[in-house]
């Protein structure tokens, strides 16, 4: 079998480190990958004057499919976020963010199992700013029918191939009766085709506060752009953090997986980051590959990658944010050793 080619871009800070790691990793398991090198961010801007050069933009349009490290983003001024453009560009209209209790590492909650589903592309994250006067600046929130249909098909779609039992939407629509009332109407009308699976509505601030009470109540949870993004860390906390849940940006034809936590400059080149998730997302990677392309080795190879982090963890082999003492090369190292 010839080798999938997929797209790297390692991004910044901690981001070349972690994706040595996580090729070492996936070539051990089997997985016939050839990754093809661009770049992003701050390591695009010191070759060229673009943080998003046209020629990863068009790598990521032929093959189809790239793994993202962390890119950093100015905070209040300077360039726009690479993820949002990418969002933008590419038409990836979902994230999709499974965050889940790993044995091994110990936190307030046990049996958490939520998937996160944030529509991408449209609502406050929209950009559309303007100062209206002197001192007084405005935001527009966007929703369009067809983007709050399509995003709705792909939470119920994912709960039934999963075998996922629920979809609960998160809301504002007593007070933004508008933009997210269009949200609600159209889940609604897209759970309506979706019998077997049980669909809640819930105001986002009542739904936090039952998150931190019991998050165990919770499968899919489905939510416009702001709302995803601020309850996609929010869980990912229940579980351990950013380090530890995996990140997906999935269109109609075109996926980026990528780790969501920062890119960590003052440890970089530190060989102390740790690389699992960004590993966990290439793991979803795989498997979106064999769903998607029909080849079953790339899951065969996606589990393998799973239980052995899943014993490195169990058995306390890790790195040191997560109370172990290897280093980022070292736990794959750890990882190859249970494979």
């Amino acid at each position: 079998m010839s080798k999938r080619k997929v797209v790297l871009i390692p991004g910044d800070g901690i981001g070349p480190n972690i994706s040595t790691a996580v090729k070492k990793v996936v070539a051990a398991s089997g997985a016939e990958i050839r990754w093809i090198g661009c770049k992003a961010g701050l390591a695009a801007l010191e070759e060229g004057p673009d943080v998003l050069p046209e020629s990863t933009i068009d790598a990521i349009k032929e093959h189809k499919i790239a793994l993202k490290g962390p890119c950093t983003t100015p905070i209040g001024e300077g360039f726009t976020s690479v993820n949002v453009q990418l969002r933008k560009i590419l038409d990836l209209y979902s994230a999709i963010r499974p965050i889940r209790n790993l044995d091994g590492i110990k936190t307030r909650f046990s049996g958490v199992d939520i998937v996160i589903i944030r529509e991408n592309t449209e609502g406050l994250y929209s950009g559309v700013e303007n100062q209206v006067t002197p001192g007084v600046v405005m935001t527009m929130k966007v929703a369009t029918e067809d983007a709050c249909y399509r995003i709705a098909k792909k939470a119920f779609e994912y709960a039934r191939k999963r075998g996922r039992k629920k979809v609960t939407v998160f809301h504002k629509a007593n007070i933004m009766k508008m933009t997210d009332g269009l949200f609600i109407r159209k889940s609604r009308e897209v759970s309506q085709r979706y019998t077997d699976i049980e669909y809640e509505e819930m105001i986002i601030d009542a739904g936090c506060m039952k998150i931190v009470q019991d998050p165990t109540q919770f499968d899919i949870l489905l939510l416009e752009n702001l709302y995803g993004d601020l309850l996609s860390d929010l869980c990912a906390g229940l579980v351990g953090g950013l380090g530890v849940v995996p990140g997906s940006n999935i269109g109609d034809d075109i996926a980026v997986f990528e780790a969501v936590h920062g890119s960590a400059p003052d440890i970089a080149g530190k060989n102390i980051a740790n690389p699992l998730a960004l590993l966990m997302s290439c793991v979803m990677m795989l498997n979106h590959l064999a769903e998607n392309e029909g080849i079953d080795y790339y899951s065969e190879c996606a589990t393998k990658i799973k239980l052995a982090y899943n014993k490195a963890i169990g058995e306390g082999a890790t790195t040191r944010d997560l109370g172990g003492n290897l280093g980022t090369q070292e736990f794959a190292d750890a990882l190859i050793e249970r494979m």
